[in-house]
């Protein structure tokens, strides 16, 4: 099981700046079609500045999170191999773009168990500013640890 003293931990803070690359080939791989996700004229006939963030983009952005900020992970018992995604909720407040330098701020807010004690869900909540301190989104998602 979980350590549970890991609630209100939080992570080491990091940052991301998208480009237009990622930005299009996200938007591509989750079948988005509207063009102000790809083409800065249609974004910008749209009153965008550059490219838009695609729909959970977000999400993906977590891989650019340092390596070396996952050493709780092993503090609370927690073993890669037995952790997957459970859900993942996005509550946004502003539009970022392309260029844009996203902070992240995240933090353990709860730990249960189910299945008496055979899983684990870790959920994690991440505020999300970008370089003029700006509120873009809030970040919750789960991860299931199978303990057995």
């Amino acid at each position: 099981m979980i350590d549970k003293s890991i609630i209100g931990l939080e992570l080491p803070p990091f940052s991301h700046k998208p480009d237009a690359n990622q930005l299009r080939f996200f938007a591509k791989a989750i079948g988005e079609t509207d063009p102000v996700y790809f083409d800065e004229s249609a974004a910008a006939e749209a009153g965008h500045p550059a490219l838009p963030l695609p729909p959970t983009y977000l999400f993906s952005a977590e891989i650019y999170r340092p390596a070396s900020h996952g050493a709780w992970r092993e503090k609370a018992g927690i073993t890669l191999q037995r952790m997957l995604h459970g859900e993942q909720s996005f509550t946004y407040r502003a539009m970022a773009y392309a260029g844009d330098t996203l902070h992240f701020a995240t933090k353990v807010i709860d730990v249960y168990d189910k299945k008496e004690g055979a899983l684990s869900f870790v959920v994690l909540e991440s505020r999300i500013t970008n370089q003029r301190g700006e509120h873009v989104a809030d970040v919750r998602k789960s991860m299931v640890h199978r303990n057995r």
